[in-house]
């Protein structure tokens, strides 16, 4: 499995963001039905959606949140016909982790790469400028998917180029460009893509969650935060 390749070579990784994830400043973000101040918002006003990060942020005296693996959100109702037909249960179980940091932030390559594809999913709500990363290890081939990036920066990118381990390739975009979202970076493990390119679920059916999960493993297998 994934999962146990990635715990062999925890040791390789290098850091996807310039930041220390296990900092004092740091802290876990709740973006379920438990969280009032979350269940209760207008999320669909980015303005106020950011401002509402930034609460919950000062709330824990943090300046960086994290969280969101396997989480059972209700953010995703701020764009209900995004994912499918609006008369059909939304899509709410997120894959990836989210890392709510300032746009600007660079983003880079936790270990040796080529880019699988690029895109930009630009429908309100979505991922935004995407990038896809193809790594090897021991043989075996899987993939790291950034969300909610840089316009400018992402647009350099061609499938095919080489990542070294540590460089920065994009970083962290503004909304609307990212998708219309308060900043930060959506990083999520894939270990097969399913014949797609430049874009991948990022959230699943609740009910779904064994067959998601084994797709997409834990991304702190590589962020290693102990927030996560």
């Amino acid at each position: 499995m994934l999962s146990d390749l990635l715990e062999r070579h925890q040791h390789e990784f290098g850091p996807v963001l310039p930041v220390d994830l296990n900092a004092p400043d740091v802290t876990r973000l709740d973006f379920t039905a438990a969280n009032p101040l979350i269940r209760d918002a207008d999320l669909r006003d980015t303005t106020a959606f950011e401002a509402l990060v930034a609460q919950l942020l000062a709330n824990k005296e943090a300046h960086i949140g994290v969280g969101g693996y396997l989480e059972n959100r209700v953010i995703y109702r701020r764009s209900p016909g995004l994912f499918g037909d609006p008369a059909v249960p939304a899509r709410s179980l997120h894959l990836g982790v989210d890392v709510w940091l300032r746009a600007g932030t660079p983003v880079l390559a936790p270990l040796d790469a080529t880019v699988h594809s690029v895109q930009d999913n630009d429908n309100f709500g979505d991922y935004g400028p995407t990038v896809i990363l193809q790594h090897q290890l021991e043989g075996d081939t899987f993939y790291t998917l950034y969300g909610h990036l840089s316009r400018r920066e992402t647009a350099l990118l061609r499938p095919g180029m080489v990542i070294e381990k540590g460089q920065t390739f994009t970083e962290v975009g503004p909304a609307p460009e990212n998708g219309d979202w308060p900043p930060h970076l959506h990083f999520q493990v894939i270990a097969d893509m399913l014949g797609l390119s430049g874009d991948f679920p990022g959230v699943a059916l609740p009910e779904e969650q064994e067959k998601w999960a084994a797709i997409c493993p834990n991304p702190n297998l590589i962020l290693q935060s102990q927030w996560l």
